[in-house]
């Protein structure tokens, strides 16, 4: 038992692991509403440091922003570690029915959860009020969909990620409902007829049906996952697979083919965010596991190995009670440096992070980790 325990832990993915928590530990300063306070605190709108600090909010409709590949990447990683998980438990006996059986709880919850966390009308349970566009929700689809195409081998998997791209422009594209037959339109595509007709909400931006191009990113994931656990040359695959997509996925917006919109996952969008995960997961994967760089990784573990717990703790616990709590607390000792009220404000999300960070510490060290 001791020398399995001990194999695990030598062959664990580090970089992973950095990916993860690094996701994390921004979604958690994002809570903790740390960028907009950056963001109050320049002045000069056209200043490096306010395009910089731009990069931390969503970009609204045609193009891309850093921030916008927080859900790929978690969607991309949560693929990663489903390869190492399915795989162990086809190496424990663990049958696929057995197996089905878990993904599908794995999945209600993600979906119950992704919900949950979206509460914000008492009359929540009515169909218009429903919020089913969280991250948890998407990948509550995207994961079934991963899983049952998880056995197939790698080509099969990548012609159905590109079967799935060619859908969804086919229904952007050729949706003939009037009002909703302009593809990327917002407020005015096929996304936005879908939400009418399944939930009657005539919604803008995000849609629910963000789920079946961003499987995509959870497929790719799985794929990747089984390449380092066969130990196929990782580095070149991640390097080149990841330059291609960037290159066609802003070559098809660069021609005017398929612009690049987060909000209804176009298929541009999917394969340029899909090539920065790659790429990210590349350097991580050489920096850490190749070259052995570990200093500083505790930070970012510590959030990593219990993201599901933390996102859900600070969207819910920390925005609707420890935020302000930690507020009332600091704002009047940093008064007291006589600092101005923007950057005062900055030092109250530290602190807020600072304190979510000390209770995900103490559950790191108890070994408690929540999962799906």
């Amino acid at each position: 038992m001791e020398n399995s325990i001990a194999n695990n832990n030598a062959n664990r993915l580090r970089s992973l692991d950095f990916m993860r928590g690094l996701v994390m530990v921004l979604l958690t300063l994002e809570t903790a509403e740390l960028y907009p306070h950056i963001r109050a605190c320049i002045t000069d709108k056209e200043s490096f440091g306010f395009k910089i600090i731009s990069q931390f909010f969503h970009n609204h409709w045609v193009g891309l922003h850093l921030w916008d590949l927080i859900q790929p990447a978690f969607m991309f990683m949560a693929g990663v570690s489903m390869a190492y998980s399915l795989t162990s438990q086809t190496a424990n006996g663990v049958g696929w029915n057995q197996q089905l059986i878990k993904v599908l709880k794995r999945c209600g919850l993600l979906l119950f959860f992704g919900v949950f966390k979206r509460i914000h009308d008492p009359n929540w349970l009515s169909l218009e009020a429903l919020d089913v566009t969280d991250i948890l929700t998407q990948l509550a689809f995207t994961t079934l969909i991963a899983f049952l195409l998880f056995n197939l081998k790698s080509r099969v998997q990548i012609f159905a990620c590109v079967g799935l791209l060619v859908l969804t422009e086919l229904l952007y594209r050729y949706n003939p409902v009037d009002g909703y037959n302009q593809a990327f339109v917002d407020g005015k595509n096929f996304g936005d007829y879908m939400d009418l007709i399944l939930f009657g909400q005539h919604t803008h931006g995000y849609v629910f049906i963000n789920w079946l191009p961003t499987a995509v990113h959870t497929i790719a994931g799985t794929i990747v996952g089984k390449m380092f656990i066969q130990n196929r040359n990782q580095l070149k695959y991640l390097v080149v697979v990841g330059t291609i997509s960037l290159i066609i996925g802003y070559g098809m917006s660069a021609v005017n083919i398929t612009p690049i919109i987060k909000p209804i996952a176009t298929s541009s969008f999917m394969l340029a965010s899909l090539g920065f995960c790659m790429l990210a997961l590349a350097l991580s994967y050489w920096w850490i596991d190749v070259e052995l760089n570990r200093k500083g990784l505790l930070l970012f573990q510590v959030v990593g190995m219990n993201s599901i717990f933390v996102y859900l703790f600070c969207d819910t616990v920390g925005k609707h009670w420890l935020n302000e709590y930690v507020e009332i607390i600091t704002t009047p000792l940093f008064k007291l440096t006589g600092l101005g009220d923007n950057l005062i404000m900055v030092l109250v999300s530290l602190s807020i992070f600072a304190a979510e960070w000390g209770v995900f510490y103490f559950l790191y060290k108890k070994k408690i980790f929540f999962k799906l």
